[in-house]
């Protein structure tokens, strides 16, 4: 990819007595590229509309135009020589190899359901481990299971009081999750549960093997529910490593805390005082049971000391804002110089119909219950649109699951989600089925073509306005992906695929493709390279590109 960004940065930057340009913006209304220099006014003491005059009459770059309009400085390419560079220089962008990236996502708790609210989560990470694989980075995915706290006791002694054996093998979670709602309305009303509760705890911590057992098997039970969901949304991981393996290993920590003298008693508990617009984090309990910041810097260590990596991401919502602030300044406080690579990358909550998740309560909407309905509904669709289609289960399944997916990556990620099977199942909308069937409508042309590759392309027959914007939108979809990276945000990539597709459709519903001649062999290049871009951009935000739809 022939980076013209940088080039024109550069160039402006030379004449602009070297302030900080920021970004050269694509722009679609008047050039291709553009830089505002409202901001430059103040330091330069002149009218935004003057220094973009002055610099246009210095800039002088081969094959583009500069111009100033309305304080912008505005960048014209010579489409024969873009369309050119953008179809030549295609080689592999791997801008982060040699870099490692560890992210945290998805990271269920034993014993409940994947409900709804592991949604975001889980597709947010997924994805930004595409992302940064895509992008030569090592990536380390990483599930943190839940699987240490008083609330596994409560599930041993609710199993032994109202559970039966028959009724979990049958039922599986489904048992559980009853179980779990049971033990919690139960506890509320008597302590005595709640005592029973803390009893199986501390067996479980002592290595009780029966209590272990049991607990192991709850564990299984979690973890073959959840490894189909991850199977539908394309998703593997590195490390299942949870909560209780790092238990034996907080004394370490507590050790150099102490050894800083970061670590204080207040009221028999272990703290370490932060700053005065902070409470202390809480390291453990005055019962002597560790707290969750604990086992967090434990892991912490054991990521950094194993995998050396350049950024940890952990991908958990945005209430979980203060326990991410605590954890990175009690690491700085211990002087560790990697602290500032901890990322919490935050994201909205989700509800359905208004009304926010919550296990505990019970009113829980199984993830797997969502995709369903969203393959059945997909299925219909696909029936009425192309009976004949072969495979259409496998069809359904890849537009059903990659709508769901694709509603929650297409919006920024701090926004909160309102989930609606309908809008995101609308193949002509700005959605999941919508990037799929225009990879489909690609490959369609392709096949009655015959068309693979071609070794020679007049690009000057791909200058017009709709093909032209097309080309513009694939020349910087990999700077697209590594924007996606930095910010730590799938949407970008998401809002580019739907971008692409709008501009593909207007220069199909413009050009006509099937013309003849050399016309034609660059239409079907221009056709090609969109189905291949299509296809790797769903990849990264983990929807497959059917062939037909």
């Amino acid at each position: 990819m022939f980076d013209y960004k940088t080039l024109i940065y550069n160039s402006a930057k030379d004449v602009l007595d070297g302030l900080e340009i920021g970004d050269v913006t694509a722009s679609d209304a008047f050039c291709d590229y553009c830089i505002p220099c409202f901001k430059f006014a103040k330091v330069l003491r002149k009218a935004p509309a003057m220094i973009a005059a002055d610099a246009a009459a210095k800039i002088k770059i081969d094959g583009i135009k500069a111009e100033a309009l309305n304080g912008y400085l505005n960048f014209t390419i010579e489409r024969d020589a873009f369309v050119r560079r953008a179809f030549e220089d295609s080689g592999e962008y791997k801008p982060l190899s040699g870099k490692t990236v560890c992210i945290d996502y998805s990271s269920v708790n034993i014993a409940k359901p994947f409900h709804i609210g592991h949604l975001m989560t889980t597709v947010i990470g997924g994805s930004l481990c595409k992302i940064f694989k895509y992008l030569g980075a090592e990536v380390v995915g990483i599930n943190h299971l839940g699987d240490w706290g008083t609330q596994f006791g409560g599930l041993i002694s609710a199993f032994r009081n109202w559970g039966d054996e028959d009724r979990l093998n049958a039922r599986g979670l489904d048992e559980l999750l009853e179980l779990y709602v049971r033990y919690h309305s139960e506890a509320e009303k008597d302590e005595k549960v709640a005592a029973e509760a803390r009893e199986w705890s501390k067996k479980i911590e002592s290595g009780d093997p029966y209590a272990v057992g049991l607990f192991e098997r709850f564990k299984a039970i979690t973890l073959e529910q959840a490894k189909k969901v991850y199977k539908r949304l394309n998703i593997e991981f590195d490390s299942y490593l949870g909560e209780s393996f790092y238990v034996d290993k907080v004394p370490a920590v507590e050790k150099k805390l102490e050894q800083k003298g970061l670590l204080k008693i207040s009221d028999g508990a272990e703290i370490v005082e932060l700053s005065d617009d902070m409470p202390p984090a809480l390291i453990r309990r005055s019962d002597g049971a560790s707290l969750y910041i604990a086992r967090d810097l434990a892991a912490a260590y054991y990521r950094h000391e194993n995998y050396n990596f350049d950024k940890c991401l952990y991908v958990v919502a945005s209430h979980q804002a203060l326990h991410f602030k605590q954890l990175f300044k009690v690491l700085e406080l211990l002087g560790e110089k990697w602290a500032g690579d901890m990322i919490h990358v935050s994201f909205g909550m989700v509800s359905v119909e208004g009304m926010a998740l919550s296990t505990r309560k019970g009113n829980v909407l199984y993830l797997s219950d969502v995709l369903d309905s969203a393959v059945e509904k997909a299925a219909a669709i696909i029936a009425e649109r192309n009976p004949d289609l072969n495979d259409k289960s496998r069809v359904a399944e890849s537009v059903g699951v990659g709508a769901v997916v694709f509603g929650a990556l297409y919006d920024g990620r701090q926004k909160d989600k309102n989930f609606s099977l309908e809008a995101a199942l609308n193949f002509d909308g700005e959605t999941g089925p919508y990037v799929q069937y225009t990879h489909a409508r690609c490959r369609s042309v392709l096949s009655k073509a015959g068309y693979s590759k071609s070794q020679k392309v007049d690009y000057s027959l791909l200058t017009d306005d709709e093909a032209y914007d097309v080309v513009k939108l694939l020349a910087d979809f990999d700077e697209n992906i590594l924007s996606a990276a930095v910010k730590y945000e799938p949407s970008v990539v998401s809002r580019r695929l739907v971008k692409i597709c709008q501009a593909f459709n207007r220069f199909y519903n413009a050009d006509r493709i099937m013309c003849g001649g050399e016309t034609e062999k660059a239409r079907l290049e221009l056709t090609l390279r969109v189905a291949d871009a299509l296809k790797c951009g769903l990849m990264l935000v983990l929807l497959d590109a059917p062939e037909k739809m």
